[in-house]
């Protein structure tokens, strides 16, 4: 008679938990990967020319799948846009805020900040798109000015807000883009001297 001998069999090699885990991190490294290649599809194109096609193809998935994630191509061009409320926290003291602007300004990595200098140079290269352009106003506001305004406060704080920004801006480009000296030969303490005073001026307030 034959007889069938049990067969030992251990646990599974993988969990369920393991398995939902995994395809939790597969997700979001998709999602990062559709996110960075929107990145430099906005950077090299204007916001009109740029497809979901297009970046779909760049990652090697199906645009449905960008589409799930994102939604529409205004929501993803709005997640690109999107962060730097971090740098206006506001626990930081208004007496710090002028120094700390200058620190901003004159790092002399320029590497340091480049996901900020990226998202300013698509701001700019799509800001003859009606819909990019109310978007980037849209994040330039909800993420730089409102923050930045109720860290002032005081009297006229989204006036004073806007002038920090545009001296925050028109800085960036001219050192990053342009490579307009001094500025971008990591700011000599003359500027630094002279930036300080100008935020000061742009703070006060009367």
């Amino acid at each position: 008679m034959l007889i069938l001998q049990p067969q030992l069999i251990g646990p599974p090699s993988v969990t369920l938990g393991e398995i939902v885990e995994r395809k939790r991190k597969s997700a979001a490294d998709t999602r990062g990967e559709l996110l960075r290649a929107a990145r430099r599809r906005f950077l090299d194109e204007s916001y009109e020319n740029v497809g979901l096609r297009d970046i779909a193809r760049d990652v090697g998935v199906d645009v449905a799948l960008v589409s799930r994630y994102f939604g529409s191509k205004e929501q993803l061009f709005r997640e690109v846009l999107r962060g730097g409320k971090e740098k206006f926290d506001a626990g930081l003291p208004v007496a710090d805020l002028p120094a700390y602007l200058v620190s901003m300004l004159t790092q002399t990595d320029a590497s340091a900040d480049v996901e900020h200098v990226e998202k300013m140079l698509i701001s700019l290269r799509s800001a003859s798109s009606p819909v990019a352009s109310r978007l980037v106003r849209e994040a330039i506001e909800g993420d730089v000015l409102e923050p930045l305004s109720a860290l002032i406060g005081g009297e006229d704080p989204e006036v004073r807000a806007s002038l920090i920004l545009a001296v925050l801006m028109g800085t960036t480009i001219l050192r990053t883009v342009m490579s307009v000296e001094p500025m971008c030969d990591g700011c000599p303490d003359t500027m630094r001297a002279r930036l300080l005073r100008l935020f000061e001026a742009a703070l006060a307030d009367r």
